[in-house]
Formats: C-alpha cells, sequence, structure tokens
C-alpha cells in the first residue's frame, strides 16, 4: 500500500485480512486470516484456508457443515472489535464529533486522550493525505494499543498521523504553532484544564469539541470555555440510537438501545479581542461553589482503569494485528510488482 491509499475494500480475502464471520444465530466473530490457522466454534472448526481466496461476502461451511457469512468488517465493526486498552468512542458519537466539529478533507486537528484510537481513525479516514492529525495520548500502554489498532486498519502508520506520549497543555505548542490548527477534539477527564491552550492553537473560526460522560463534567467544562472570553457561546447534546426490528408486519422498536454514553461539547473560536455579545435568557443557578469544583475535579469523579496484565495483552494483540497487516500489504506489492513484470 502506498502512502494515503486506504485499506483494500474489495476483492479476495487475503492473509492478513480482517474478517467477520456471522454465524446461523447472528453472533458475530471477527479474526485475522492466517494461513493454515482454525477458527474454532461451539458447532465446530473453521479453516482459515476455507475462507482465503474467496470473495467478499461470500457463505462458508464449517467442517461440521455449519454456514458463516463472511465480509469485511465495516470501520464500525472494526473499532467495537479491535483490542481495547481504554473505553472507545463508540459508532454513534463518532459520526457525529464528524459532523458537529466539521471534519474536512485536509484540515489540520488535534486530538487528545487518543485511548484505543478509535476516534483517531475516524479522523484519519476524513482529514484523508492532505490532512494532518495530532494525537496526545499521556499513557505509553494506551499509545502503543492504539498505534497497533490503527496500523491494522491502514496497513500502516498513515504519513498524516502524528502521536505524541505526553500532556496536551505542555506539548501542543511544539508541534502546532499559533493559530494554525483549524479543529481540536478533546476526549479527557478534565478538558477545562485545556480550554486557554486550545484558544491559542485555534484558529479563528475553528472548532473545539469535548466529549465527556458526566454532566458535573459538562457543566464544568462549559463555564471554563464561557470564561476564557475566546469562543462563541458553547452547544451541547447527546445522541441516542434506537433500533427497530422489521419483519413483516412486526414492526416495531428494539427492546435495547444504544442510549448515553457521553456529551458533545462543542464552541468556535472568536477573532482576537472580539467580545460576544451576552445572551438574553432567563435568570438561573449559574453561581457555584468551591464544593461544586471539588466535585468536578478528576480525583472526585474517578478514572476507569485497567489491570497492567489485562493492558499487557491488549498491546500485544493490538501488535500481532498490526504485524499481520503489514505483511499482508507487503505480498500484495510483491504480487502487483511480479504482475507489471510480466506484462512488461
Amino acid at each position: 500500500m502506498t502512502s494515503g491509499e486506504l485499506p483494500a475494500s474489495s476483492g479476495p480475502f487475503r492473509p492478513g485480512d480482517r474478517v467477520q464471520l456471522t454465524g446461523p444465530k447472528g453472533h458475530l466473530h471477527t479474526i485475522t486470516l492466517v494461513p493454515g490457522k482454525v477458527f474454532h466454534t461451539h458447532k465446530g472448526p473453521l479453516p482459515h484456508d476455507a475462507i482465503i481466496g474467496l470473495p467478499d461476502g461470500s457463505v462458508v461451511a464449517n467442517e461440521a457443515g455449519v454456514e458463516h457469512l463472511a465480509l469485511r468488517p465495516l470501520l464500525t465493526d472494526f473499532v467495537m472489535s479491535m483490542p481495547r486498552g481504554a473505553a472507545i468512542v463508540y459508532p454513534k458519537d463518532a459520526a457525529q464529533i464528524l459532523a458537529q466539529a466539521d471534519i474536512f478533507p485536509g484540515a489540520t486537528v488535534v486530538e487528545a486522550g487518543v485511548g484505543s484510537g478509535a476516534l483517531s481513525l475516524w479522523l484519519l479516514r476524513a482529514i484523508g493525505p492532505r490532512g494532518r492529525l495530532f494525537s496526545f495520548e499521556r499513557r505509553d500502554e494506551f499509545a502503543d494499543v492504539a498505534r497497533g489498532n490503527v496500523e491494522t486498519f491502514f496497513g500502516e502508520l498513515p504519513p498524516a498521523w502524528t502521536l505524541t506520549v505526553g500532556d496536551l497543555q505542555q506539548e501542543l505548542a511544539q508541534v502546532a504553532p499559533e493559530g494554525a490548527v483549524d479543529r481540536i477534539v478533546l476526549d479527557m477527564l478534565a478538558p477545562w484544564e485545556c480550554v486557554d491552550v486550545c484558544a491559542t492553537a485555534l484558529k479563528p473560526g475553528g472548532v473545539l469539541l469535548c466529549y465527556v460522560a458526566t454532566v458535573t463534567q459538562l457543566s464544568r467544562v462549559a463555564e471554563a470555555i464561557r470564561g476564557s472570553g475566546a469562543f462563541t457561546h458553547p452547544i451541547s447534546n447527546e445522541t441516542m440510537v434506537r433500533g427497530w426490528h422489521v419483519e413483516g408486519l412486526a414492526v416495531r422498536p428494539d427492546h435495547r438501545m444504544i442510549a448515553h454514553t457521553g456529551f458533545l461539547i462543542s464552541a468556535r473560536r472568536l477573532a482576537p479581542g472580539t467580545v460576544l455579545p451576552e445572551l438574553k435568557r432567563r435568570a438561573s443557578k449559574s453561581e457555584y461553589s468551591e464544593d461544586d469544583v471539588e466535585a468536578w475535579t478528576p480525583g472526585a469523579l474517578g478514572e476507569r482503569v485497567v489491570s497492567p496484565k489485562s493492558l499487557r495483552k491488549r498491546v500485544r494483540e493490538a501488535s500481532e494485528s498490526a504485524r499481520l497487516a503489514r505483511e499482508r500489504d507487503a505480498a500484495s506489492s510483491d504480487d502487483r510488482a511480479e504482475g507489471h513484470q510480466a506484462v512488461d
């Protein structure tokens, strides 16, 4: 694969490809194809060699005759099944982030709080080869998982991507000059701490968008954006997705839905020296005490902890997937080179 290309999304399945298998009861399994390897299910083994060479969208039977549908996973499928070092941004939120932050081809984007790299994948595909994505992650282990997942999906580490292990407040000025960034997306515990440094990096009219989990975080970051005097009035929302069962005349909402996963709050950078007009609104409880601020701190909010053993396993899984993807694309490059020589 050459720099800037997207991963192969068509053609026969190849060694190193990720394949999503759907069983007879709708159960999903995602595997990486390795010659000679066998995928074991409760209904019998399915050799990888039986899948390699088939076209995308084929049905393959295991050794017990149980059929499975084989498809290349969409990006939505990939992020839901890839190794995780930290909780991911769900596809429903990623789609809204791309829309509300107005991520466009060629944009210069800053992302902080990489986690497992799910949002990085969406951002990289949206900005294209002409864009730049500067990602920041404070934990080495999470950064390793993210690198493996991104390399697995693209077959390489995209030239448009720079991943920095460190704190955004300390490192942003080193990679992004003042007023050079189009969009900033923060997925971290205390994004209000970074509002000022983001204001410095953003172009006038640029978008700051924060992804937070709780209403206390939402309130705190909103007040920080207002208090900075550098942004428009913030807009906040959440996205809920409800599926529907549609079969003949049986048409009804699903019993389960993807409800709250996080809040999105966004604002746009004002031109330097601009004073935003006050909004006319009814009086409300907008003041807060020191006790309220304490409830907003990272220590009070808490942080999801992944055990070191589990994290090491996920790093290994991501690294192995990346290695198989590199081998797959190296083999494809060799095949293309041999084809060109044969034509010559």
